[in-house]
């Protein structure tokens, strides 16, 4: 008989229903005695479909630990209370002995030499160089006995492992230190599945992140941790996983309906009501004893095998048949989670930077400018991390995306002086799609704002023309802002354009990318030279290609020099331009920092919003007249980070066109939930007033969408939640596919943007420049000048003759003498130049124009 998997044993705790023998002292357990079960599948009976039923061995207590005691550090062995079914129902009296037992047993453990750590038999050591480890098929019945045998090689799963972190020649130590020689051992308790559930709930538990941070500390800490550390993190953050799995909710719901023979429209109501899926598939499990699992046996490693396979199935049966795979063998919580993990959302309210955090102080800011966590890792692992500045020099990888720079919202010239010591870099802010291009030879990658891959529509024209741009480059790395053109005018077109549908409109228009950072050029990391220095390679290595590749318009300010800002500033709003960005020279570039500035015509007027504002959609009202039945009038809010919950902003109705509300309605009708505006049936994490509480509630505010918010200005209202700020007169003015409720505008954020918004600028129109920023095609710009030349001439000619006109009136409605009195001396001499500038001629200088009396007169009072 084979060795027995470890990660398939379990503990349980009960008192003896009848007399049952011991297994190790073969005493008999008198009937009421406390007993300890080691559980374990069945050897003997096989099925076709799920595991094998559990087999259940009774020891005394201190029968069963004695061989703890004795046990190899691999051995699977109650380290805890957690690792005992049935503990919480065992009286108090009888929990103490064990308790002790436990304690010892960790002691002994750790005081042994080596720290406790799993070792390996040389026959293990070669079977595992030699091949990569998978997941064992099936289970093997395991004996105290045959301890001291030599382990066989578990059965290997034919299963493609396409993971993208777990790299071949590897091998992690007592400390998840990786050596080189094969893969992380999957028989260790710590890349057990269910122990990765466990953690899980430990760090939903929690409330404050840097418990979330402590909970992944502590357990990848342990003496004898001997995890696959990178499949643990990949796993704890989905979010951050690049795979797609081609299946939603819906689709879930319907697939386990076919495998369990339930009724999908109970289950989908079911969902409706509790918007998680995964929870509704657990609890129907649960409530139909469809699944007698407790307890399953698959490592992490597995889990992620599973998933990578789950990527390539995009037919129904296919779907279905892979699912079943695993809720057959699965414990109903472990299938929660694995659904979530298949939803990237674990619901453990844990974003990166706490997963991390856990890690090593740094990891989070390494992973800011590397997004490679199996760099990042094993860095950790060699101690090569450091503090901030170490981390930062991991460096950045092709075809990894980097989060981009960004930048806060600037309201003054004063502010910009501050920030900007060196000088600064006035540049134009296109309103267009942030877009990042690797380019590792031949072969090129695109990602957006928020790192997933760009539609491939929108970039299909760039592939051919990026090389004309870079002849030299190799390997690059570009920052840039991708929008349509008029060929024309080689006038930017409105924000938008470049979806499917808009860009057929646009016939006489190409796609063009206006680049403003290189982040690589051939070998060389470029994030840690100043900005001065990038503009300056891209300028020389640069050839532009005309309206399909541009370098982005920018101007050299130097420190102090307020006048030509100002200038600048007005003329990007007066040529219907987004704005100014400005960045010091002297900057480098620090990914997902907001160290830039950026200036909007919406900041330069006090009282303004300083910025705009990316709300949540959190509820929706029926519409009146001709858009009655329909959503049209939608809740928006902020997400408050240290409450955990959603706050109220503002009412919005306007923004959308009826073609698109009614794409709106189709999208959200399965997101929401009718609750006709009674209070009490407000979800918890949902802070709203009973004068806003809408006819629709947002399922699950994690996956509402997000919209960009504009208005006249920031205002304050007591029937909003969000700390009594609200927008006065909003409309929507994008729809944000590519942010989600983590990068949307933040209950903090928004009150920084009121504050900004108080503030006054000092901007005036004091100096004035008829350069225009944006650059044009040379036939539009030489009709524009003869064009400005004409109707400059046209409105100085106007404005001779009417000034002309007025003053001659005036000068001849009253008597020369009562004129002349009433005149003040530093008035004459105009008189004079105003009345030979209308042709009145004088008889002589001396008869008409010699007015000293009346001056005279004027001085004495008269």
């Amino acid at each position: 008989v084979g060795k027995m998997s470890t990660s398939s044993t379990r503990f349980a705790i009960d008192y003896a229903k009848r007399v049952a023998g011991c297994k190790k002292c073969k005493l008999q357990l008198p009937k009421g005695e406390i007993r300890l079960a080691k559980i374990t599948p069945n050897p003997f009976v096989q099925r076709e479909e799920g595991p094998p039923p559990d087999m259940k061995l009774y020891y005394h207590p201190h029968c069963l630990f004695e061989m703890f005691f004795k046990a190899r550090a691999n051995t699977k062995v109650i380290e805890g209370t957690e690792d005992i079914e049935g503990w919480d129902a065992v009286q108090e009296e009888d929990k103490e002995p064990i308790l002790k037992f436990i304690n010892e047993l960790n002691e002994l453990r750790a005081n042994k030499e080596g720290g406790g750590a799993a070792k390996r038999t040389p026959k293990k050591k070669a079977e595992e160089t030699g091949s990569s480890a998978k997941a064992p098929s099936s289970s093997k019945k395991a004996s105290d006995k045959d301890s001291k045998e030599k382990e066989k090689t578990p059965k290997k799963s034919k299963e493609k492992d396409k993971s993208d972190g777990n790299k071949k020649g590897q091998k992690n130590d007592s400390n998840g230190a990786a050596k080189s020689g094969g893969e992380p051992d999957e028989e260790s308790k710590y890349n057990s599945f269910n122990k990765f559930t466990k953690l899980c709930d430990v760090i939903a538990s929690v409330s404050k992140y840097t418990d979330k941070s402590s909970a992944v500390k502590m357990f990848i800490t342990r003496d004898d941790y001997d995890g696959d550390m990178l499949t643990l993190v990949r796993l704890l953050l989905p979010g951050v996983d690049q795979r797609v799995y081609n299946i939603k909710e819906k689709q879930i719901i319907k697939h386990f309906a076919t495998i369990f023979d339930l009724p999908a429209d109970e289950l989908l109501d079911s969902y409706k009501n509790g918007g998680d899926v995964s929870k509704t598939i657990r609890d129907a499990i649960e409530k139909n004893k469809l699944n007698r699992v407790s307890k399953g046996d698959w490592s992490i490693q597995k889990v992620d095998r599973w998933l990578n396979k789950l990527t390539e199935l995009t037919k129904d049966d296919e779907q279905i048949t892979h699912l079943k795979f695993a809720a057959k063998r699965l414990s109903p919580i472990e299938v929660q989670y694995l659904l979530r993990l298949v939803m990237k959302d674990l619901r453990i309210n844990a974003g990166v930077k706490h997963i991390l955090d856990g890690l090593h102080p740094s990891a989070y800011e390494a992973f800011q400018s590397c997004r490679d966590l199996a760099e990042i890792i094993d860095r950790v692992k060699k101690g090569q991390l450091g503090d901030v500045a170490a981390a930062m020099e991991v460096g950045i990888r092709l075809g990894t995306p980097v989060l981009p720079m960004l930048a806060e919202p600037c309201k003054s010239v004063e502010q910009a002086m501050k920030k900007c010591v060196n000088g600064m870099f006035a540049e134009i802010k296109y309103d267009g799609e942030r877009i990042q291009i690797h380019k590792s030879g031949t072969s090129y990658s695109y990602f957006s704002r928020s790192l997933k891959p760009v539609q491939h529509h929108k970039i299909s024209q760039l592939e051919d023309v990026i090389p004309k741009a870079f002849p030299a480059g190799l390997d690059l790395i570009i920052d840039a802002e991708v929008l349509l053109v008029d060929n024309a005018t080689g006038k930017p077109l409105p924000f938008g354009t470049l979806g499917v549908h808009k860009k057929e409109q646009f016939k006489d228009a190409s796609v063009c990318v206006f680049i403003f950072d290189i982040l690589r050029y051939n070998d060389e990391d470029l994030t840690s030279r100043a900005l001065a220095y990038r503009k300056k390679l891209l300028e020389a290595q640069m050839s532009e290609v005309q309206n399909r590749v541009m370098m982005s318009n920018y101007q050299l300010i130097r420190h102090g020099d307020h006048d030509t800002l100002k200038t600048m500033i007005w003329k990007a709003i007066d040529e219907g331009l987004e704005g100014l960005v400005l960045k010091d020279i002297e900057s480098i570039y620090e990914p997902g920092k907001r160290h830039w500035l950026k200036v909007k015509k919406d900041y330069l007027e006090e009282g303004r919003m300083a910025d705009t504002a990316d709300l949540i959609v959190l509820g929706a009202y029926f519409g009146t007249g001709s858009k009655g039945g329909m959503m049209s009038v939608f809740l928006m809010g902020v997400y408050d980070e240290d409450t955990k919950s959603y706050r109220t902003v503002t009412k919005c109705g306007n923004g959308h066109t009826d073609d698109a509300l009614e794409a709106i309605n189709k999208k959200l009708k399965d997101q929401m939930t009718r609750i006709d505006r009674d209070f009490d049936l407000l979800p918890k994490w949902l802070h709203c007033s009973r004068s806003l509480v809408p006819d629709f509630v947002i399922k699950d505010p994690q996956a509402a969408p997000v919209w960009e918010i504009t208005g006249a200005e920031f205002s304050k209202s007591e029937n909003h939640s969000a700390g009594g700020i609200s927008i006065r007169f909003p409309r929507v003015t994008r729809i944000r596919k590519d942010k989600d409720w983590k990068s949307a505008t933040s209950l903090a954020e928004l009150k920084n943007l009121y504050d900004c918004s108080k503030t006054k600028t000092d901007l005036d129109r004091s100096v004035e420049d008829e350069t225009p920023l944006m650059k044009l095609s040379a036939p539009v710009q030489r009709v524009l000048e003869v064009t400005k030349g004409n109707i400059v001439r046209r409105k100085n000619r106007t404005k001779w003759k009417r000034k002309r006109r007025k003053r001659k009136t005036t000068m001849n409605s009253v008597r020369p003498e009562r004129r002349h009195a009433s005149m003040a001396p530093n008035v004459i001499a105009r008189i004079r130049i105003t009345r030979r500038s209308f042709g009145i001629r004088p008889r002589n200088d001396s008869e008409l124009w010699n007015f000293s009396h009346l001056t005279e007169s004027s001085s004495d009072g008269q």
